[in-house]
């Protein structure tokens, strides 16, 4: 057996079964950032060092990714966001602002819903807050990943080259496979957030840009003119990111930023 045990600067918190593997960057307000499904904390690396500046970030490779070894337990959204909730009270904050990307924004969703006490602001990027919000074809795509399909993929070589148990791969796309063709819908979740949200998708992305209308306006959002004043703006937000496709928003950091950072700096809550 081939085993990893380079844990680049970060470590472990054994929570829910499971150790956990995350990073800590800078200092200040926490903000936990989760990456997007098959990838680790290293697909955040555009990001993650201009946040760090004046903001404590914990980046985590979320359950079977990355360093995080997969166990025999099912890959299910609800559990991975315990696990995350788990990793703010196990780092001794009372609560922690959320960024997730993708799989990670899902997890996210999840933790706010089943942990709101534990979550201060969210920020949801190319999420979905219903499997049916995907485009037919992307919910056609993700009941067909198969190991022979991705090996020899960047996404192969990430995974194997920092997995405790590179061998493991098979077995976590299959049972990543399993995990996204499980249906789910959080509408009535959603609607009842009191959490600060900030909504971000692309034009192009794999959801269409009226989904996250959608899903704003369950947030209370866009229902009506805001006022002269702004009397009328709650502390959710939307953005869509022109010219940008759910594979390369990622790196979109020219506009990511300047969304994100007066919302996560923003004294309402």
């Amino acid at each position: 057996m081939t085993t990893n045990t380079d844990t680049s600067s970060g470590q472990y918190a054994s929570i829910n079964g499971i150790n956990l593997y995350y990073e800590i960057h800078g200092t200040g307000k926490p903000l936990v950032m989760l990456h997007g499904g098959l990838g680790n904390f290293a697909m955040l690396a555009g990001l993650a060092p201009t946040l760090a500046q004046d903001r404590q970030v914990i980046g985590v490779d979320l359950y079977g990714h990355g360093r995080t070894a997969l166990t025999d337990r099912p890959f299910d959204l609800g559990q991975i966001g315990d696990d995350i909730a788990g990793l703010i009270q196990y780092l001794g904050f009372e609560k922690a602002d959320i960024f997730g990307y993708s799989l990670g924004g899902a997890v996210a969703l999840q933790t706010v819903i089943r942990h709101p006490e534990r979550v201060d602001k969210l920020v949801v990027l190319s999420t979905p807050f219903k499997r049916t919000g995907w485009y037919p074809d992307i919910q056609v795509g993700m009941g067909a990943i198969s190991p022979e399909y991705m090996t020899g993929t960047p996404l192969y070589d990430a995974y194997v080259a920092v997995a405790p148990r590179p061998e493991d791969f098979s077995r976590f796309i299959v049972s990543m496979r399993e995990g996204m063709i499980q249906d789910y819908d959080w509408t009535e979740q959603v609607a009842a957030l009191k959490n600060p949200v900030l909504i971000i998708v692309g034009d192009s992305d794999a959801l269409p840009p009226s989904h996250a209308a959608e899903f704003f306006a369950l947030l209370g959002g866009g229902l009506k003119d805001a006022g002269w004043t702004g009397e009328g703006l709650i502390a959710s937000q939307l953005a869509i990111v022109p010219g940008a496709t759910h594979y390369n928003i990622i790196d979109q950091t020219n506009f990511l930023l300047p969304i994100m950072t007066p919302f996560l700096n923003s004294k309402q809550a």
